[in-house]
């Protein structure tokens, strides 16, 4: 069995052709705007894009974990949404706009504990019965969606603490305050990753499942770490999602599904499981955002933009398909 550990030195990681490939074409996709939207160059968009990539970027790191294990979790926009709303009841259970240090700081513990929850006891099922992620996970989203919206009965929670808002609105040296919560989100699971012990189960779960339990490693452990951690990451989602729209709903973010799946296949994750890093799905967002931005400043139709995700998610999957099969190797065969 052959298993991609992808285990190399940092700097290696920051020079090799797959982040050197992401970066000229977000320099392409940068260069393509500027030529069509006068407006597009100019600190506001840049402003947009570093306050809207971190609910998007958490939300990928959410879903990446469980991809490279060979699996789904399409439950991370409303678990993220059900730990806002974990948050949201703490805060107003302590005065809602006039809680305090201590009542913040309760409720990012219980927005955590909700993600990390929803997570443990998504992957323990498919852990121990064996079920098919896709399965697991979908019924996990229409259990988290009803319950939701039974504690909300539909509607949404709103009237935060000033020091929440800032974390979604806020700016720290010319920076929106979210960046920085998406930055140190990319830090951590970069190290998490890199981690023989974890970083390497989760590849060889991916890689095959079977194999790995035979080889001694402890696949319901593996995969009940890595379902936690995506929920542990919905969490933190969950709170900027909250303070920036300094109210949460259980349908905020529903559009970003898809858009996860997406920048983790740009990024190269591997859809059938088993290979996928960290800094290259990072730039895959920021790629993603612009484009998202680019079209906004070119007066795109928002349904016309959603029809454009879709397609370049075909895109990348053929593709992706195309170099898999060896067709280059073919090209020069042939040659």
């Amino acid at each position: 069995m052959s298993v991609q550990t992808n285990v190399r030195p940092g700097a290696a990681r920051l020079v090799d052709p797959e982040i050197g490939a992401l970066l000229a074409l977000l320099v392409f996709v940068c260069l393509v705007f500027s030529l069509t939207s006068p407006s597009f160059l100019s600190g506001a968009t840049f402003t947009s894009v570093a306050f809207q990539l971190p609910e998007l970027g958490l939300l990928t790191l959410a879903m990446l974990m469980p991809i490279i294990s060979n699996g789904f979790n399409l439950s991370v926009t409303f678990t993220a949404n059900l730990s806002g709303l974990a948050m949201a009841a703490v805060l107003h259970a302590f005065g809602g706009v006039d809680a305090g240090a201590l009542a913040i700081a309760l409720g990012i513990v219980a927005a955590l504990a909700t993600g990390s929850a929803v997570g443990w006891l998504m992957g323990g099922i498919i852990a121990i019965t064996g079920a098919h992620p896709i399965l697991v996970s979908l019924s996990m989203m229409i259990f988290v969606r009803g319950l939701g919206e039974f504690l909300t009965h539909g509607g949404d929670i709103s009237g935060m603490p000033d020091a929440v808002q800032a974390i979604g609105q806020g700016t720290l040296f010319g920076i929106p305050a979210p960046m920085f919560v998406f930055v140190a989100a990319v830090l951590l699971w970069y190290v998490v990753m890199s981690r023989p012990r974890l970083g390497f189960t989760t590849r060889m779960v991916g890689s095959n499942l079977e194999a790995t339990r035979y080889s001694g490693i402890s696949t319901r452990r593996g995969l009940t770490l890595i379902y936690t951690l995506s929920g542990l990451m919905c969490g933190i989602a969950g709170i900027v999602m909250l303070a920036r729209f300094n109210s949460v709903r259980v349908g905020h973010g529903e559009a970003y599904l898809l858009i996860t799946v997406l920048g983790c296949f740009l990024g190269g994750v591997s859809p059938n499981g088993g290979f996928g890093r960290v800094l290259p799905v990072a730039i895959s967002l920021v790629i993603l955002q612009v484009i998202a931005s680019g079209l906004n400043s070119l007066g795109a139709n928002q349904h016309l933009a959603t029809a454009l995700w879709g397609g370049f998610l075909l895109l990348v999957m053929v593709v992706r398909s195309i170099w898999a099969n060896g067709f280059l190797q073919f090209i020069f065969k042939r040659r």
